[in-house]
């Protein structure tokens, strides 16, 4: 937000880009596997709001999609009835501030919307009981003190365990998440099964309708040992835990003839082992075995993933991340067939779904919007096309993918590094262009093959875009993802942050500004938020003369102020191995706020003031260091915003931002 010129330039790019971003999400097949229920979700820039409507579609493409719900409001959640005679929603459709409605509509016969449930604070994972009757759902149950006026009539909280507040969210622990039920005629009211200070979530239904599974941490120290089990809660609210206090498991599937359920997790949560996989218990000896192992990937994937699927034929759908990828994936429950890939190509899927021989999937690619699809028969097609005149306006560039070796010794696979590059919007291949160099966080998470609109805000805005799935990034075998775990880790020791993945990112950039010519080596930026923040901050101090200038987003800079405040603090040992009292000098060794003296790089710093994943105090550490040392530092605060502002803040933040940032490059490396 310098000048006028390049301000009014930069803010009208980014809303054109932002504004336009619609797309599809939480597909639901109907039973019979003749439609598809899906969310439509849009910007509304004017209201600064988002709006999403539910539709529904014929998966053989023999009618157009059309819309079931106005999208006022924030529709969403779609979920069959066994029958297919009706689906259930969620909507924000009520009058009162933070209450949702669970709400039904008959498909295939006249009727209106009728309103089963109201909640005060949110409703998710709707699942119809077999036979009909019920539909159980998570909902958020709120201590008395959030019936009061204000905070200043408000009890004050006991805390007891770690992880009492959330991102997002504010405090959970006096407001847990639990399980209800209700009619699906709406005649009596919600009753919570699972009443208490224990939250219960994904719950999938026994075939007799008498109970289901869900996923719960009840036994003490679940805060200290880190274990989620799978129980057994009946319709009377009995609880019968099916798995051993040993380790994470989640999003649970009943199988069909209600003797196993399938689901999502590791075994050692305190050894951290990257990439989850997909396991089947037997309900009745309650012995368990990993079906996934064989393909070395992680099936809790970036954009999210859904509990397992039970097929006609008996194998189980689920979906897995591969090198910038993500795709369907078909799986033997006995664990004696290798995975079978079911969707191919460079894109990304990003919700599953499926009944009788019928799958219904989302994905996007660098150059479409999410958009639906269907497999029939084996047969695929694309459903939707949401997103056909917003990509006419904005015309996404595409880019290159291309490896280079890694920065240093690798052995679990191929050692090298997969890394994309995006030219600038009318490029002319005669002169050179500035470079930015993206650096993702997680760290387990991956760039890949999906619409970036950071990326195409760049280049739109002059820039070649460079980004890359360096060691700690998923979508590869688990060693890749374990190599920068602590130095001192007890079962699989690796690098530590700031040494195998710095190198590796380097070797990206050295090998881009080799490789394409049009890359000017002498203009070249870098930005990351989160952990990729945390890279921001150590490049700067450590390698800042191959940079221009720096952008540092809600960033980790101090890990042992982080540790013990961050909203999921104490969980970082199990990334490093011993905790911050245990080994304060390798938390500081590891922390880039260190290195702040180095810094001579023009730097800004951007983060939210409600930022519980990494609290602006870690902003406010490294601004204040540098503006003792008088450094060249910018610090934007935002307010209202939590980490995750670049993705799901107000719009209006977003544009803000965006322009904040093309603003900085642009002046600094001289656009």
């Amino acid at each position: 937000m310098s000048n006028a010129a390049s301000t009014s330039k930069h803010a009208e790019l980014a809303e054109k880009i932002i504004s336009r971003q619609i797309g599809a999400s939480s597909p639901a097949v109907s039973p019979d596997g003749k439609h598809v229920a899906y969310v439509v979700t849009r910007v509304d820039q004017k209201a600064n709001k988002y709006r999403s409507q539910v539709w529904v579609a014929a998966t053989d493409g023999s009618t157009p999609p059309r819309p079931l719900t106005a999208g006022e409001k924030r529709d969403g959640n779609p979920s069959w009835s066994p029958d297919g005679t009706w689906l259930a929603f969620t909507s924000g459709r009520s009058e009162k501030k933070g209450e949702t409605t669970l709400c039904i509509i008959p498909i295939g016969a006249s009727g209106e919307i009728r309103t089963i449930a109201t909640m005060p604070d949110g409703v998710g994972s709707i699942a119809w009981s077999t036979c009909g009757k019920w539909i159980a759902f998570t909902s958020r149950t709120q201590d008395e003190r959030y019936t009061k006026e204000d905070a200043s009539w408000m009890s004050p909280r006991k805390i007891e365990t770690f992880y009492s507040r959330l991102n997002g969210e504010d405090f959970v622990f006096d407001r847990p998440e639990h399980v209800y039920v209700v009619p699906s005629d709406g005649t009596i009211a919600p009753r919570n099964l699972t009443p208490g200070s224990r939250a219960h979530s994904s719950p999938s239904w026994l075939p007799d309708s008498s109970g289901m599974v869900t996923s719960a941490a009840l036994h003490e120290g679940w805060d200290f040992d880190l274990a989620t089990d799978l129980h057994i809660v009946t319709l009377s609210g009995d609880i019968t835990t099916l798995t051993d206090r040993k380790g994470s498991y989640f999003q649970p599937s009943v199988s069909p003839d209600g003797k196993h359920v399938a689901f999502i997790g590791y075994d050692d949560p305190l050894t951290y082992p990257q990439n989850a996989h997909v396991g089947v218990l037997d309900i009745a000896t309650k012995q368990r075995k990993w079906v996934s192992s064989a393909l070395d990937r992680t099936f809790e994937t970036t954009g999210g993933s859904v509990p397992p699927i039970w097929m006609n034929d008996g194998s189980l759908l689920a979906y897995a991340e591969d090198r910038g990828t993500a795709h369907v994936v078909r799986l033997d429950p006995t664990g004696k067939k290798s995975p079978e890939w079911v969707t191919t190509g460079r894109r990304i899927t990003k919700g599953l779904d499926a009944a009788g021989s019928t799958i219904g999937f989302v994905a996007s690619a660098v150059d479409q919007l999410t958009e639906v699809f269907a497999v029939v028969n084996g047969t695929e097609r694309r459903i939707s096309s949401l997103g056909t005149n917003s990509i006419r306006e904005i015309s996404p560039q595409s880019w290159e993918h291309f490896t280079v070796p890694c920065g240093s010794t690798y052995v679990g696979g191929p050692a090298e590094i997969d890394a994309w590059i995006m030219k600038p919007k009318d490029f002319d291949p005669k002169k050179k262009y500035p470079v930015l160099l993206n650096v993702h966080g997680g760290p387990h998470t991956q760039y890949g093959e999906t619409f970036f609109d950071e990326a195409q805000m760049q280049a739109a805005a002059g820039f070649v875009v460079l980004m890359s799935n360096p060691r700690g990034s998923s979508g590869r075998e688990q060693a890749w993802g374990q190599a920068i775990l602590g130095r001192k880790h007890p079962v699989a020791p690796g690098s530590g942050w700031g040494d195998a993945d710095v190198k590796d990112v380097l070797a990206v950039l050295d090998g881009a500004l080799a490789k394409f010519s049009f890359c000017d080596a002498d203009r070249v930026g870098m930005l990351g938020g989160s952990y990729g923040g945390y890279m921001a901050t150590w490049l700067a101090g450590c390698h800042g003369e191959k940079f221009k200038a720096i952008c540092s987003e809600r960033a980790v800079n101090n890990m042992l102020s982080e540790e013990w405040s961050s909203d999921i603090g104490t969980i970082f040992r199990v990334e490093h191995g011993p905790n911050h009292l245990e080994d304060e000098a390798e938390y500081v060794r590891m922390s880039p706020v260190r290195h702040v003296r180095n810094i001579n790089v023009p730097f800004l710093i951007i983060h939210s003031e409600d930022d519980l994943r990494c609290p602006i105090s870690q902003a406010e550490e490294l601004f204040v260091a540098m503006r003792l040392l008088g450094k060249d530092v910018t610090f934007y605060r935002f307010p209202g915003e939590t980490h995750e502002l670049s993705r799901s803040g107000s719009p209006v933040h977003r544009v803000q931002r965006a322009e904040i940032i093309l603003d900085f490059f642009a002046k600094h490396l001289a656009v």
